[in-house]
């Protein structure tokens, strides 16, 4: 079976596959400093709770955008799983071009979502992302990477405007009744969500236009559920599409084919 890993700046999220079916999921909060050991340890520890165990897992697949985190989870492969970890980067086939300045910019996360887009739709695709910072990713139907488009994160505004503005809150991300606020807290929900949704939207209704004529809209990230199902431009949201591009990674890289 196959760990898959998922390491955001602020969660790590990881997922056992069995062939393409879903096993199990869970989430920790990323910290840098964090050895092998450690990772080891949280994660075996929250297999147990659900009756299984790293002896019960042979490979792993990683997409990391915090550099100091990777090398521990390779240990924890090489010495845990018995194998070496397959990390999402340069040299590794994903069966998608990058038609971008510089393809070592491109976060593994968003790469691993691409590829999961590509293999879902047979024509164009945009992947919004909702974590630490909102991405959008377009995708060709001719399965090249074309860009994207990168914007603060929800809780990341949030947190910036309670920091900086001594009398605002901090107030938990659900959808206000109302858009115009009738107290301080129902005021910044209201520009937290519906100002995102309609960010949102209006960007994707931009990356349509540039990719001349319709695509299918994927979101996915630990905050997707809170504007897709307020968005009138998202098609689907997929909480796990990360781990399902890396799994596809692995089968690719697995079995030799791609490019």
């Amino acid at each position: 079976m196959l760990l898959a890993i998922d390491v955001g700046n602020t969660e790590t999220v990881a997922a056992v596959w069995d062939g393409d079916v879903l096993i199990q999921d869970w989430r920790l909060a990323t910290e840098r400093d964090v050895t092998g050991d450690e990772l080891a340890s949280r994660h075996e520890g929250i297999l147990r709770l659900r009756g299984a165990s790293l002896a019960d897992l042979d490979e792993m697949v990683v997409a990391s955008v915090v550099p100091t985190v990777t090398p521990s989870y390779e240990l924890l492969s090489r010495n845990y799983l018995g194998s070496e970890a397959l990390v999402l980067g340069p040299g590794v086939r994903t069966g998608i071009s990058l038609a971008i300045d510089n393809p070592r910019e491109l976060g593994a996360d968003r790469l691993a979502n691409a590829v999961a887009a590509r293999d879902r739709f047979d024509g164009p695709s945009i992947v919004v992302d909702f974590g630490t910072a909102t991405t959008f990713d377009a995708v060709s139907g001719q399965g090249e990477y074309l860009g994207g488009a990168i914007a603060p994160g929800i809780e990341t505004s949030l947190l910036a405007l309670s920091q900086r503005a001594a009398r605002l809150l901090t107030v938990d991300l659900v959808a206000p009744e109302r858009a115009i606020g009738k107290s301080t807290a129902e005021s910044m929900r209201s520009g937290a969500v519906f100002g995102t949704v309609d960010m949102v939207d209006g960007l994707i209704g931009r990356f349509r236009d540039e990719l001349d004529g319709d695509a299918a809209v994927l979101a996915t990230g630990g905050l997707a559920g809170v504007v897709a199902e307020l968005s009138d431009e998202i098609d689907e949201h997929d909480r796990l599409l990360t781990l399902d591009g890396l799994r596809l990674v692995h089968e690719l890289n697995r079995e030799g084919g791609g490019s």
